[in-house]
């Protein structure tokens, strides 16, 4: 127990000292890398130009993409407005197109029952030209016929 109690604290020292060096190893490059901001500070500081932070160029980059989207969003809600402007115009046209379709059924349908009445007007001014021009040969023959009667009654007389 002892020797395997050994062993283990063998085990540990040498882990322990593995962690120590990495730890030391990362203390230096966190030392590193704090130089190096510091050093970027520093440059920053003494240029002209002032840099942005980071949160501030994110903030700028989301506020035009957020003003780009609202300037799309309100240009599709005007493309919808109109879409349904059109719709309702295309229904209004189409129930004139109906209302206009149904008078002109009711305007044909009176046309033809004025053709037909022209047909059958037409029919009777035909039967009474008939009937007219044979009252005019029966007249004439009557006439004819009271000539004739009249030149006998002359001669009887």
């Amino acid at each position: 127990e002892r020797d395997m109690d050994r062993k283990k604290i063998e085990e540990l020292m040498e882990e322990n000292m593995t962690l120590e060096m990495a730890q030391k190893q990362s203390m230096d490059e966190s030392l590193h890398l704090g130089w190096e901001l510091e050093q970027m500070n520093r440059t920053t500081e003494l240029s002209e130009v002032p840099q942005k932070s980071l949160g501030h160029e994110v903030n700028e980059l989301t506020s035009s993409r957020l003003l780009k989207l609202e300037m799309e969003n309100q240009s599709l809600l005007k493309t919808v407005e109109e879409l349904q402007s059109a719709v309702g115009s295309v229904e209004g046209s189409t129930s004139r197109i109906l209302k206009t379709e149904k008078e002109n059924q009711r305007l044909s349908k009176k046309l033809e029952e004025l053709e037909n009445e022209i047909s059958q007007e037409k029919q009777t001014l035909q039967n009474s030209q008939n009937l007219s021009k044979d009252l005019m040969k029966e007249k004439a023959q009557l006439e004819k016929t009271l000539e004739t009667l009249r030149e006998n009654s002359e001669r009887q007389v």
